[in-house]
């Protein structure tokens, strides 16, 4: 996983006392008139707290009224005794992220402790690479979720790939494909599933709902994430200053046609991924605007 998803952010001290105050009892929080969600928390978004104390960090997820949620590790905890903690709090697994190395070298092993943590689905955010991401690279990468998709079918999940920005650098594949493309053309799609992550197709100057409707059914799930209003985009790097991640509704993205395409496109799952230092605090607000968007 990029550095940049890695990188521990400045811990969520205000986040324990707002828990109280920002509870709901409602079991359609984040939805609204047009937007239905299902709408879930990928608990890196609270993982300053996590590290301190994971019951406090489970404890605020309930609090938003969320009830799916996606994982980003186990915090040194065994698969059945978070499974526990997540079931005590009516929190269900839907996903997890893995390495891709792991993924790759060893899916049983990802595919049982995905089991024993109540997935349906077990993928990976970064692809190690050298350089450009080029055709071969992709085609390498293709074959092993491939490989992984076909060990996780025989446990009932499906292996699942996040993407980050550098699979969509142009004028590296020749015939003006990018990596995406590749990834799409190589992988079988009753073994592998894509997740957009929108503010790394945002980040590198695409469209996200372009890209939604380019391949319709193979996004199973989406990264709720909105990009802070001037900063640059066309970077393939993978990596921005997490403080860039802001409210849904006030960054650069055009969420009533994002949401709109995703819900053609045959999207299952929406995830609220916040990587800033304010993230406990500005979870609530994008849930409140996902009440009310229309499209």
């Amino acid at each position: 996983m990029k550095s940049s998803r890695r990188s521990f952010v400045a811990a969520l001290g205000a986040a324990v006392l707002i828990a109280s105050g920002c509870a709901t009892s409602s079991s359609s929080v984040g939805t609204g008139a047009s937007f239905k969600g299902p709408i879930g928390l990928q608990l890196y978004s609270l993982r300053g707290l996590f590290t301190k104390s994971v019951p406090q960090g489970l404890d605020l997820t309930k609090s938003y009224g969320i009830r799916d949620v996606e994982l980003a590790g186990t915090y040194n905890l065994g698969p059945e005794k978070l499974k526990a903690m997540l079931d005590e709090r009516g929190l269900n697994p839907i996903a997890g992220h893995f390495s891709f190395d792991k993924l790759r070298d060893d899916p049983e092993s990802v595919a049982k402790e995905a089991k024993a943590l109540g997935l349906k689905y077990a993928g990976s955010a970064w692809i190690p690479h050298n350089g450009a991401f080029d055709e071969p690279q992709a085609k390498a990468a293709a074959a092993a979720l491939n490989r992984a998709g076909a060990v996780f079918a025989k446990h009932g999940l499906k292996v699942y790939y996040h993407c980050h920005g550098f699979e969509f650098q142009p004028g590296v594949i020749p015939g003006g494909r990018k990596g995406m493309d590749i990834l799409m053309a190589e992988t079988d799609p009753k073994l592998v599933d894509f997740q957009m992550d929108i503010l790394w197709v945002t980040f590198p100057g695409e469209d996200p709902a372009e890209w939604l409707l380019k391949y319709p059914g193979r996004w199973v799930s989406l990264h709720m994430k909105d990009l802070k209003k001037g900063v640059k985009t066309g970077y393939h790097t993978g990596g921005t200053d997490p403080n860039n991640d802001v409210i849904l509704g006030t960054g650069q993205m055009n969420w009533p046609k994002i949401l709109a395409a995703a819900k053609k496109s045959g999207v299952k799952y929406y995830f609220i991924e916040d990587e800033s230092a304010d993230a406990a605090n500005q979870i609530p607000q994008s849930l409140k605007y996902l009440e009310q968007v229309k499209f």
